[in-house]
């Protein structure tokens, strides 16, 4: 895939070469791990096919889910650790098959340098970030489970494009930061009220 077909914003046909000149793809199967919590960050990912979801473990080992990285995104964390040669505070793993471009960061600081669109493109990641963490606090401050849960099914329906999702029950339990045997209770009562459908590790989004 060329630069240009999966960058996200409008950038020069200079900008698109560096990228493609200092960029190393590399191929992420589902559940890979490409950036684990605590580790040094060498170089910032765009993700050119697929996706990541990022997630944060607390001191008992507890996860929940941050945010996804979809194609023509980069994480803006990564920017951040990365130029303040800081480490890691979240874990990226690949929600899919995935291809991503990493980018060295001596040369993404060049970069925001020469090319106005390229700290554009930070800023605008950072603000959409900052507005998914503000409803993952909102969520978690004021929302019941039940409502997370069935926004959390909407939200990855949302990423896959389809009303199916594989998923298990533990899984979704990880991400959200409770335990199966809530999640389990929950989905038997949407699929009692209409929401969903489950089926063997499947649930469809009615």
């Amino acid at each position: 895939m060329e630069i240009d077909n999966f960058i996200e914003f409008k950038s020069s046909p200079q900008i698109r070469e560096k990228l493609a000149e200092y960029g190393i793809s590399k191929s992420f199967k589902e559940g890979d791990i490409i950036l684990k919590e605590n580790s040094y960050i060498n170089s910032i990912p765009i993700v050119k096919s697929g996706s990541i979801r990022v997630m944060r473990t607390d001191e008992d080992g507890r996860e929940i889910l941050l945010y996804y990285i979809k194609s023509g995104e980069s994480c803006i964390m990564s920017f951040l650790g990365g130029i303040h040669n800081d480490t890691s505070k979240v874990k990226a793993i690949a929600e899919e098959e995935s291809e991503i471009l990493f980018i060295p960061i001596e040369k993404v600081s060049l970069l925001i340098k020469e090319y106005p669109e390229w700290l554009d493109y930070i800023f605008r990641l950072y603000h959409k970030r900052f507005e998914e963490l503000l409803e993952v606090v909102n969520a978690v401050a004021f929302k019941k489970m039940d409502e997370r849960l069935l926004n959390f099914i909407k939200k990855k329906c949302e990423l896959t494009m389809s009303h199916n999702l594989y998923v298990t029950h533990e899984q979704l339990a990880k991400e959200l930061g409770t335990v199966r045997v809530v999640v389990s209770r929950l989905l038997k009562q949407m699929e009692f009220e209409g929401h969903v459908k489950l089926g063997r590790n499947k649930i469809t989004l009615l």
